[in-house]
């Protein structure tokens, strides 16, 4: 008989999970495990007291429109979607590097930060085809192991205002290459004339005929933007896709307070819809906990990173949790904890991963850093020194090995 190769368990040493005592996390086959099996082959990796936390999830990312790492792009003045959009496709044309390497070097970055997971748009529109869908599905490819990607075809420029973008969308849904099909603002951006309901028509009948997601863009305020939150809540329950749809800034939701704030949440809920929010600002920022406590799955997200839009943004997932306390003026150590379990756990919820809580049986995907606990990891963002993605180190000093 051959005798059985041993299995491998990797013994992280002198670590401080969440700012608690130092102690062992020991790693085999992805997981987290309370000891070392016996009979083991054991690799250690020395923490050097620093502190654990859980590895991130970026709930919204959209590399395939990055200037990360090129020449400086400076901006033009822009009002409204249709005039950002127009930057969009100057700023792909006068880039020197290719979709493809632009979207790899992101995501590679991204994940060197602490990223485990994302949910990235590329967009599909005349303009491009499906360059963006290909390429970004191929840098997600490259970085298997390191970091999971859901890729949604995004139509930025709209479905019914841009002729061709359903067929895009259709030959993009039929590909195996994405999870979800996007949708943007089918009422204040997309409709024309007696279109109105035709965007959606479109997505959810491509999603349910090719069994993938939908991750719709709304950013539509008051009235307007609540009724389409309404319909895709509708939609989404008679064609029994409660789990898979979500909706990106929501900024409708944003503006709301008190009983209308909780009814709106509950109907989500009961549909099965979740959200996303960037933290752009105090007024657009999702009341993420009221609408976690009553059913909604909240994700955090990085948006758009050094696009045409803004020249902000840098993909790294603990910044933003300090972008959403700071939009929110939050001080308290529980509110700051509050906003890391939103990059961290709301995220994972709403992409269906397991969490990961540093537990016995939570995958073993963790980042090592300088800090005396987590609220104050939020606050100074410290320089990831280790990033482990299932029990494997793949990342040091910021930087991917």
């Amino acid at each position: 008989m051959t005798p059985s190769t041993p299995r491998t368990a990797t013994l992280f040493q002198n670590v401080r999970p969440f700012g608690g005592p130092v102690r062992d996390l020991v790693a085999v086959d992805g997981v987290l495990v309370a000891e070392v099996p016996e009979g083991a082959v054991v690799e250690r990796v020395d923490g050097g007291g620093r502190l654990a936390l859980p590895t991130l999830v970026d709930a919204h990312i959209h590399p395939d429109k990055t200037s990360w790492g090129e020449p400086w792009h400076s901006r033009r003045p822009a009002e409204g979607i249709a005039e950002y959009v127009a930057g969009d496709v100057e700023l792909a044309r006068a880039l020197p590097t290719p979709v493809g390497e632009r979207a790899l070097r992101l995501m590679c970055h991204a994940a060197a930060q602490g990223t485990r997971a994302m949910r990235a748009h590329a967009d599909v529109a005349p303009a491009y085809g499906l360059a963006g869908v290909e390429t970004v599905a191929e840098a997600a490819r490259r970085l298997a192991g390191v970091v999971d990607v859901e890729l949604v075809a995004f139509p930025q420029h709209g479905v019914v205002r841009a002729p061709g973008t359903v067929e895009l969308l259709a030959e993009a849904a039929a590909s195996g290459l994405v999870t979800h099909v996007g949708g943007i603002d089918p009422t204040g951006f997309d409709a024309l004339g007696d279109a109105d309901g035709e965007q959606l028509d479109a997505v959810f009948a491509l999603a349910d005929e090719h069994g993938l997601g939908l991750d719709i863009h709304l950013h539509d305020r008051g009235e307007q933007g609540l009724s389409v939150l309404r319909d895709i809540a509708a939609r989404t329950g008679a064609l029994g896709l409660q789990g898979r749809v979500s909706v990106a800034h929501a900024f409708a939701v944003a503006g709301l307070a008190g009983r209308e704030l909780d009814e709106t949440a509950e109907l989500l809920a009961a549909a099965g819809v979740g959200l996303t929010t960037v933290a752009l600002s105090v007024t657009t920022i999702l009341p993420f906990r009221r609408l976690a406590e009553r059913g909604v799955r909240v994700g955090l997200g990085s948006d758009g990173v050094r696009d045409s839009w803004s020249p902000f943004g840098n993909a790294d997932m603990l910044h933003r949790a300090w972008l959403a306390a700071w939009a929110l003026d939050l001080r308290l150590d529980e509110d700051l904890e509050a906003c890391f379990r939103l990059a961290a756990d709301g995220g994972a919820e709403l992409l269906g991963l397991p969490k990961a809580d540093l537990e016995t049986g939570s995958p073993a995907d963790f980042m090592l850093l300088h800090g005396e606990c987590l609220p104050q990891a939020v606050v100074d963002v410290p320089r990831r020194d280790l990033v482990v993605r299932a029990g494997r180190v793949v990342a040091r000093d910021g930087l991917l090995v």
